[in-house]
């Protein structure tokens, strides 16, 4: 399939993009749990300006990074493989059977994380160490997916 340059370097410049989001997203993750994260941590979250730097960054790059491949490099990816761009879901269940993400249930999962993580940031400390010890689980499926789709890129000869 050739696309018009417009729509590659599109692709090129989001590849690009979560190739670096990836990789800092990588460099915090393992910054911030070099074991569980726990309440004791939370609650060092006030005290501990390195620790609350860390946390918020790692937050930050989560979201950023599961929102630039899911809402930006997913749909750009589908519309050059011929794929009609829907919603969301539906977006999610076309790339799980295309191979690029492991499931779109648990790429909903990760959003909705997202979502937990900056809103329950400062209300209740279980559910902030639960957040975040469970975005942790998802970052070598969320990379992994990035990785998936700039290969897709790569293999067509679009990067």
């Amino acid at each position: 399939m050739t696309l018009d340059t417009k729509k590659v370097l599109r692709l090129q410049f989001l590849a690009r993009v979560v190739r670096k989001e990836c990789q800092h997203l990588a460099i915090t993750d393992s910054r911030l749990f070099k074991s569980l994260f726990t309440l004791a941590e939370v609650a060092q979250l006030e005290t501990d300006p390195d620790l609350a730097e860390r946390v918020e960054a790692f937050v930050g790059r989560f979201g950023r990074l599961q929102d630039t491949v899911g809402d930006k490099l997913l749909p750009q990816l589908l519309a050059a493989l011929g794929e009609k761009i829907a919603s969301v879901m539906d977006n999610l269940d076309r790339a799980e059977r295309l191979g690029l993400i492991k499931s779109a249930d648990e790429w909903m999962t990760m959003r909705n994380l997202r979502n937990q993580m900056i809103h329950e940031y400062v209300e209740d400390p279980v559910l902030l160490a639960n957040a975040l010890q469970t975005g942790h689980s998802f970052v070598p499926e969320l990379i992994d997916a990035a990785g998936k789709m700039i290969a897709e890129i790569e293999q067509r000869g679009w990067a």
